[in-house]
């Protein structure tokens, strides 16, 4: 059995992680500019187009992650960490995948012409602007919400490191075998 996580999966893991902080940023940063301003539409297009490739590689990272078994916690951990870490995981997984989603459907039931990638997305021919506000507003929620679980997740991984010793972080470093 594999003590770390394939090559792909470590890959997969960081450049996700990259691609969010940068989704993040697009969006906090985007406020400081003036609505209209070709900055702001450029980081707005921006936020849009990381989102898309968080989306993207989530679903990529799906897949290989049924093709690989995960290698074991050593000293295995107690069950109740092992079915908390699952939890977050699965909730992790989902958010990043709903996210995406959700903001696209935002977007495609404003009815207005909007891109991705400077490519013209689809839009709703039978605009909904209270069923976009509820989702733009789930997104907004969930997206605030990504912020403690990513640091309870970074948290979790450092306290497993230097305070359990076990091997839970090391599985994911990139260039250590």
């Amino acid at each position: 059995m594999r003590s770390r996580y394939s090559s792909v999966q470590i890959v997969i893991h960081w450049l996700v992680l990259v691609l969010v902080v940068f989704t993040y940023t697009t969006m906090d940063i985007k406020g400081s500019f003036a609505r209209g301003s070709q900055v702001r539409e450029l980081l707005t297009l921006t936020h849009y187009s990381l989102g898309f490739c968080v989306l993207f590689l989530m679903c990529v990272r799906v897949f290989v992650r049924a093709m690989y078994s995960t290698p074991p916690v050593k000293p295995a951990p107690p069950r109740w960490q092992h079915n908390l870490a699952v939890l977050t995981h699965t909730v992790i997984y989902l958010m990043f995948i709903g996210l995406p989603v959700l903001g696209i459907l935002s977007k495609y039931y404003a009815g207005h012409d909007w891109t991705m990638f400077n490519i013209m997305m689809p839009k709703s021919v039978f605009p909904d602007m209270e069923l976009q506000r509820q989702l733009k507003t789930v997104h907004m929620w969930l997206a605030n919400t990504g912020y403690y679980l990513i640091g309870l997740h970074a948290l979790a991984a450092l306290w497993h490191h230097y305070r359990l010793r076990d091997n839970t972080l090391v599985r994911m470093l990139p260039g250590r075998k």
